[in-house]
């Protein structure tokens, strides 16, 4: 909010704006919007571009307490008046507003509605921060946070339906802005944030990730113990305020500066190559995993050679994880931060010498250049191209050798795909993420992610859906939590989905999830499937495992299963029954307790969703 905001629009389109007072303008000339309550109609179709709006969440806008009888009729005057006011949308001229049965809907084009243009730019700058281009991503979040002129329909914030929706408006606009800053201290430009994150700490002084930034931006900025007192006054108010301390990771950072008196270390951005993490297109702040997070701070910060490997189901947010913890740990890996993804959008492995060619081009490794013919070979191809490969290892051990860096190596199919790229020797980390447990990799630190708690669960959702609607339902809210399984995609989906459907009740919702036959049909929220992420790690499992699972998941609706029902269920010998399950257990597919305890004593979970799946593809 450094700079005047940017407004761009054809010439006799309208310009509709709502991160700010709700503005609209044709040709640069502002437009009449009418009285107050017609305003709020607007603002409220605004909010929810080129979707049904009930006609009940219109009347909860403009008359939250006691509606008049004649509502509905005063709501169609309204929508008439502001038909005349826009006029057609686009060139064919179509109706701007429409009616329909899932209520009124305003037809409006990214380029005519500041919300539209900001999302698009900040999905564009992220992206590019996922390519490693950390100078692209800084000039388009920064051109999306010039369309943000202060509180987002700060003249209609009286209404609470209105507000609910700039309150989710400007918590978008702060998570853009935290983006931004952290890519300009990336970059070694901290002093360019450092006054807007002072503003914005003052108006949100309990938002972490804002705080975090203003202490990495005034130390990087040799202002060191400015920084340290930001952490000391955020200690005070969470003591004061909630009677908590702060996070490990606000702590670990803390920590960190400590031990480097006012100098103030850049980073080295040509090797910074930490993204966005990769769909579900979950943009809500990290959620839940303390423990794990800590562990991750505490074993990659030690100073050590490691190798750690975060497992769990797909959708366990193991990425989400291995992203936070990257980001946190800046200080500790002077030569960058690099993350490959080590399948393909389609869920196949890439082949050796494609990520080897992709970790060359980020870390400057000299012979990076992706090797001819097939790549689609593990080993690069025959002949030339599998001495290219092996030059391109050969390189990368070396490169590895000389400097000291993190490494993520995201979403790993199975050990072999990463053997070759761990380092023999010298200062590196590798981070692991990874369906199974890898048990051939060794020796390494191993972190499994269980299902989230109830109470992470919950705060996951409530960010997504609203305080106020979970506080109004808090037994529904927390049936769909558990019916997702505490998986954070599962819950995640809900989550966007209810942010849509804001008629719909959740206790409704939650009877939905509850029906084993409808659930995975419920939790898809435009392109982001649940059952696809889950088919895809079925996909992983040998033909013989998806058969056991089958059998298991039928056991495994009552809570869990003992080893002596999973022999009978299998129709097996006692070991044949032991080697089976651990076998799933292995593959991620089955949990098992986390203290010791004897095979026949154990209690054995598959998780819901999983079991839901198999029951569709086994007939179980």
């Amino acid at each position: 909010m450094t700079r005047p905001p940017v407004r761009t629009a054809p010439t006799g389109a309208v310009y509709f704006s709502l991160l700010g007072p709700l503005t609209a303008r044709l040709d640069g000339h502002e437009l009449p919007l009418g009285p107050r309550k017609q305003r709020l109609v607007l603002a409220t179709l605004l909010s929810r571009p080129n979707t049904p709006v009930p006609v009940e969440v219109l009347t909860d806008a403009v008359w939250p307490d006691d509606p008049p009888r004649t509502a509905r009729k005063n709501l169609q005057v309204y929508v008439s008046a502001a038909r005349t006011l826009l006029g057609p949308a686009g060139h064919e001229g179509r109706d701007r507003v429409v009616h329909g049965c899932g209520g009124y809907l305003l037809r409006i084009a990214e380029g005519e509605l500041d919300t539209l243009r900001f999302g698009s730019l900040a999905r564009a700058g992220r992206a590019a921060a996922g390519r490693g281009d950390l100078a692209g991503a800084a000039r388009l979040l920064r051109e999306a946070l010039d369309l943000w002129e202060g509180p987002p329909l700060n003249d209609l914030r009286d209404s609470a339906g209105v507000a609910e929706e700039a309150g989710r408006l400007e918590a978008r606009c702060l998570t853009v802005y935290e983006d931004w800053a952290e890519t300009e201290i990336e970059l070694g430009r901290p002093a360019v944030a450092v006054d807007g994150l002072r503003d914005l700490v003052e108006r949100h002084p309990l938002r972490e990730r804002l705080r975090a930034a203003w202490m990495n931006s005034l130390h990087q900025s040799g202002r060191q113990a400015e920084a340290l007192a930001v952490y000391d006054d955020y200690r005070q108010l969470m003591a004061r305020e909630l009677g908590l301390e702060p996070s490990p990771a606000m702590t670990a950072l803390y920590r960190s500066m400590l031990g480097r008196g006012r100098e103030a270390r850049r980073p080295a951005p040509a090797r910074e190559a930490v993204g966005p993490a990769a769909p579900p297109a979950c943009t809500a702040a990290f959620t839940g995993r303390p423990g794990e997070l800590r562990e991750l701070l505490e074993v990659l910060g030690c100073g050590e050679e490691r190798v750690v490997v975060v497992s769990g189901p797909a959708g366990a947010g193991k990425s989400a994880l291995a992203l936070r913890a990257a980001h946190l740990l800046a200080d500790r890996f002077p030569d960058g931060r690099v993350r490959v993804r080590v399948r393909r959008e389609d869920g196949t492995a890439r082949s050796r010498a494609e990520i080897l060619a992709e970790l060359g081009r980020l870390c400057g490794v000299a012979g990076n250049a992706a090797p001819p013919g097939n790549t689609a070979s593990p080993e690069g191809g025959a002949g030339g191209d599998r001495a290219a490969t092996a030059a391109l290892a050969d390189a990368w051990q070396e490169w590895q050798a000389r400097h000291r860096a993190l490494v993520v190596l995201d979403d790993v199919p199975d050990e072999a795909s990463v053997r070759g790229l761990l380092s023999r020797s010298g200062k590196c980390s590798v981070l692991i993420t990874a369906r199974g447990q890898l048990a051939g990799l060794a020796p390494v630190h191993r972190i499994a992610l269980p299902a989230l708690a109830d109470a992470e669960a919950l705060e996951l959702l409530g960010k997504l859906i609203g305080a106020g609607r979970l506080r109004a339902d808090p037994g529904a809210a927390l049936r769909i939590v558990r019916a997702c399984g505490g998986l954070p995609l599962a819950v995640e989906v809900s989550g966007m989905r209810l942010a849509v459907l804001r008629h719909l009740p959740l206790a409704e919702y939650a009877d939905r999830l509850d029906d084993p036959s409808a659930a995975l049909d419920e939790l898809v929220a435009g392109d982001v499937s649940v059952r696809h992420r889950i088919a895809s790690g079925w996909q992983d499992l040998a033909d013989g495992d998806r058969w056991v699972l089958g059998r298991l998941a039928g056991l495994a609706e009552a809570g869990g299963f003992t080893l002596d029902r999973a022999t009978e269920a299998l129709g097996c010998g006692e070991r044949a029954a032991i080697r089976a399950v651990e076998s799933l257990i292995d593959a991620g597919a089955v949990t098992s307790p986390a203290g010791e305890v004897t095979a026949h004593a154990a209690l054995y979970e598959v998780p819901r969703l999983l079991g839901l799946y198999a029951h569709e593809r086994e007939g179980v």
